[in-house]
């Protein structure tokens, strides 16, 4: 009898769907660029494959982020900034909130650069302007902020741009900067609830003029059966207590020729107890968690001298996958830095938008709209390239088996939803 029910137990569990992943954050549901979709779309064009689309009235950096029904969305309209939650079917625009004005343009982004995030009953939007507000799924504002109005104005060269980390019952947001202030760099623990901060503490560093500015988004190591925030920006990478937000660890080398301009802007990457942290193209240093103190020698695990710039890196944990902006890749061992496989040249010019890794695949957008999807692991080969024809700074986003890219003048749900 027993035998009898473990039996029907699996044919039950083997019957059930599995539920398909959500893109909470902007580099997903794992913070690191990776979904476990199968059955992903391979091609697509403007008109092929294009399960709807919806026209924005301006580009950005920031990513869709997908809960279910819904999709969210950061968007700049003239002077104004607003959330967007969309109908996930349909694309139709559910309702639209106003985050503040202020917008304005630097260089390639604008204020609406930095990804909401969700936890599937709630959602937060910040600015690039500093406006940091949380909404319930009905559109009903919870609570909001003003960032350089609590802690004074950023002071980074080409805008604020860091994403909010949203981690168990806080979000965490750093704003390190230099350039343009003489103010300290800090990070913010904020209750997600209530708006409320929990701490906020100083990080100091040795980096000049440019070289505090970093554009990258804080994520999460777990090593020892406990939780660190990870910060990179500076000239170091450094690990932090969540409940204090004390400084735990800290590693160096970024720098080493201490060029005054060497601000950061691709995120780190946590895979196995590995620590991926990109600067300004080199060196690209790997560190082992669990370090306490200086770990730039005791915990480095190795480099790389051909890193990204913009391009955040992604990794399976056995191959680490990375395209700096002229959109030349390489493919790496993700546990030695052994090249496998690289400086193999894609189409188009530049790359702002950051890897995804699903389905075997790797898909890289350019700033001109055309994603390569390439085949992951040992070789190097092609499977298909799509062009959208349009100014592209979004990182895809994967979400029951469909792809949403987004591009200056539409977001595309791409591919038919899994059943």
């Amino acid at each position: 009898m027993l035998r009898s029910a473990a039996l029907a137990f699996i044919a039950l569990v083997s019957l059930t769907p599995a539920r398909s992943e959500n893109w909470p954050q902007w580099r997903g549901p794992t913070l690191n660029g990776i979904s476990g979709e199968k059955n992903l779309p391979l091609h697509w064009s403007t008109t092929d494959n294009i399960t709807w689309k919806i026209a924005l009235p301006s580009w950005s950096g920031a990513t869709p982020i997908i809960w279910d029904e819904k999709i969210f969305l950061n968007v700049a309209e003239g002077n104004s900034l607003f959330l967007w939650c969309l109908d996930r079917n349909q694309g139709n625009v559910l309702w639209k909130k106003r985050l503040g004005d202020g917008n304005f343009r630097i260089n390639k982004q604008n204020m609406s650069t930095p990804s909401p995030v969700t936890d599937g009953n709630r959602v937060w939007a910040m600015t690039g302007t500093g406006i940091l507000k949380g909404f319930d799924f009905n559109g009903n504002e919870q609570w909001s902020r003003d960032i350089q109005n609590d802690y004074g104005r950023f002071g980074l060269n080409w805008g604020y741009a860091s994403s909010p980390l949203l981690f168990e019952d806080s979000l965490y947001i750093q704003v390190l900067h230099g350039m343009k202030t003489r103010d300290p760099s800090y990070v913010l623990r904020i209750d997600k609830n209530t708006g409320k901060t929990i701490w906020r503490v100083e990080r100091p560093t040795q980096a000049i003029v440019e070289s505090p500015d970093s554009y990258a988004t804080p994520t999460v190591v777990r090593t020892g059966g406990k939780a660190e925030i990870v910060v990179s920006g500076g000239d170091c990478v450094t690990g932090h207590d969540p409940a204090t937000g004390k400084e735990l660890w800290r590693g160096n080398g970024f720098n080493p020729g201490n060029d005054p301009n060497h601000r950061i802007i691709a995120s780190p990457v946590v895979f196995d107890n590995l620590i991926y942290t990109p600067t300004r193209v080199r060196p690209l240093q790997v560190f082992r968690a669990g370090g306490r103190g200086d770990v730039t020698d005791t915990h480095r695990v190795w480099q790389f001298q051909n890193g990204p710039d913009v391009p955040t890196p992604v990794t399976d944990g056995t191959y680490f996958y990375t395209v700096n902006d002229r959109g030349i890749v390489w493919c790496l061992d993700a546990k030695t830095g052994q090249e496998i496989w690289g400086r193999e040249r894609i189409k188009s010019a530049i790359y702002s938008a950051s890897p995804v890794l699903a389905d075997g695949k790797i898909y890289l957008t350019s700033e001109d709209g055309l994603t390569t999807v390439l085949k992951a692991g040992t070789k190097f080969e092609v499977l298909a390239e799509n062009d959208l024809g349009d100014y592209t700074l979004s990182s895809p986003a994967i979400s029951g088996g469909q792809i949403f890219i987004r591009t200056a003048q539409h977001l595309y749900c791409i591919g038919k939803r899994a059943k």
